[in-house]
């Protein structure tokens, strides 16, 4: 299988972002229509995602990733007919309304759902959970899918991005299974655009030495995301070892995910991450 080690990215990741390591905002949505916590109103999940939208857009960050946060608990695969439709209005919403790039992340791991409400909205990219392999979670085996997603995304002729999650949080590895290994199946069996990597919790920091052992496995040319764990604190430290941030829990109220998205905290992350360049 040599020929595997000279896979290059697909470009759909320079198109979204160009080459600087972009910052990525969560937006939590409400708990939506079918789940059990839903309130009630549709309106009102549109209403505080669009303000979570425009805070994080003004704040100066590269991208917005829409996840049904609130849907707990949530399923290990495909999600009803019913929650595709209320993020497709959420996402279409969104996606009308700003010119960054924005992504879909349908928890816990539909990732053909996702694509299909990226690419009717015309969304950017999506996340998807588990991608190759399989993890042992709160919502029992969770088991990729990595080819009927590309297969799905080729059906659709979309240019969507695919950001794979490697030893996702909230989750085991099976007995034997290394982040070496997981990273390159990603990467080169799985062909994701980009790898994420996470702590083991929602909020919890990255290990850097985690991001640098799967540097050493993959080529030059992958691109290694911060999933979870990146602050205002620590951003300094992290800007040189990853590829782009996804920020959720930092951005918000008390840094309490699924909280609303806190301009100052916004600022307050953003200030430290333009310093990068003038670090002495």
């Amino acid at each position: 299988m040599d020929s595997m080690k000279t896979r290059t990215s697909p470009p759909a990741h320079q198109l979204l972002w160009g080459h600087d390591p972009p910052v990525v905002g969560m937006i939590h949505l409400l708990p939506l229509p079918g789940s059990p916590a839903f309130e009630g109103s549709m309106d009102h999940v549109v209403s505080r995602a669009m303000e979570d939208a425009m805070t994080l857009a003004e704040g100066g960050v590269a991208g917005l990733l829409v996840e049904n946060f609130g849907d707990v608990p949530f399923f290990p695969g495909r999600v009803p007919p019913e929650t595709i439709a209320a993020m497709a209005v959420a996402v279409s919403e969104i996606s009308r309304w700003s010119s960054l790039p924005v992504g879909v992340n349908v928890l816990r791991n539909d990732a053909e759902s996702a694509l299909a409400i990226a690419a009717c909205t015309g969304a950017g990219f999506v996340r998807v959970n588990v991608h190759t392999g399989v993890m042992f979670t709160d919502q029992g085996l969770v088991q990729g899918r990595a080819g009927p997603t590309l297969r799905k995304r080729a059906a659709l002729e979309s240019t969507v991005a695919i950001l794979a999650d490697i030893m996702v949080k909230h989750s085991t590895p099976p007995f034997g299974l290394t982040l070496e290994t997981a990273a390159k199946d990603a990467w080169f069996r799985g062909m994701a655009d980009g790898l994420i990597l996470t702590g083991n919790e929602t909020g919890e920091p990255v290990e850097a030495e985690d991001l640098q052992r799967a540097r050493k496995v993959l080529p030059h040319e992958s691109k290694l995301w911060v999933g979870s764990g990146a602050t205002a604190e620590n951003i300094a430290n992290l800007i040189e070892m990853a590829d782009g941030f996804i920020v959720g829990s930092a951005f918000q109220v008390g840094g309490v995910a699924g909280s609303r998205v806190d301009p100052d905290r916004v600022a307050a992350f953003m200030e430290v991450y333009g310093r990068r360049g003038n670090a002495t």
